[in-house]
């Protein structure tokens, strides 16, 4: 079995929680941040639906500087374009994802602002790290907002007070 074919159904599984996570955001609430110091839910939830895309670079290109970027537009803070813009983003870095060979895993990435480092390492390391980690992180930061307005949270990794899966 092929490293892509082993990430495959993590791939998939975090997919399924992110989306059903998204599915749950209030709308009503767009700047709501639980403190001074934390991103506004019409911030955070559209950044948790753009995070496929960064997926997809790390997949798919040996390196980016976000300085030099294109600028893409920040998908919209409702129901049907953040969910839209999220299952694109996913489809096709789940896409990339199945492509890539065995050796292109052990194959060096870098992300740099204006040529100043932020990582390098083998494009599995960025995948893990810039993209899974840092998804799985900023969908436990939207977790956080859907407890404290009362909305249910998806199970995770086993049940939640919300979604007891059966148990």
């Amino acid at each position: 079995m092929s490293v892509s074919e082993l990430l495959l159904s993590e791939f998939d599984a975090e997919m399924k929680t992110t989306r059903t996570t998204l599915e749950r955001v209030p709308f009503d609430k767009q700047g709501f941040a639980p403190h001074p110091k934390s991103m506004p839910l019409d911030k955070l939830a559209p950044h948790v639906a753009e995070l496929a895309g960064f997926g997809l670079e790390i997949l798919t290109t040996p390196e980016l500087d976000f300085s030099t970027r294109p600028q893409s537009a920040r998908p919209p803070f409702d129901s049907v374009g953040l969910l839209k813009a999220f299952d694109e983003r996913a489809a096709k870095a789940r896409a990339a994802l199945k492509s890539i060979p065995d050796e292109g895993w052990t194959q060096p990435w870098k992300l740099s602002f204006q040529g100043k480092p932020i990582f390098s390492g083998s494009r599995f390391l960025a995948y893990r790290e810039m993209f899974m980690n840092h998804l799985v992180h900023h969908r436990a930061q939207l977790g956080v907002y859907l407890r404290m307005n009362d909305k249910p949270l998806p199970a995770t990794y086993g049940p939640s007070a919300d979604d007891k899966m059966g148990f």
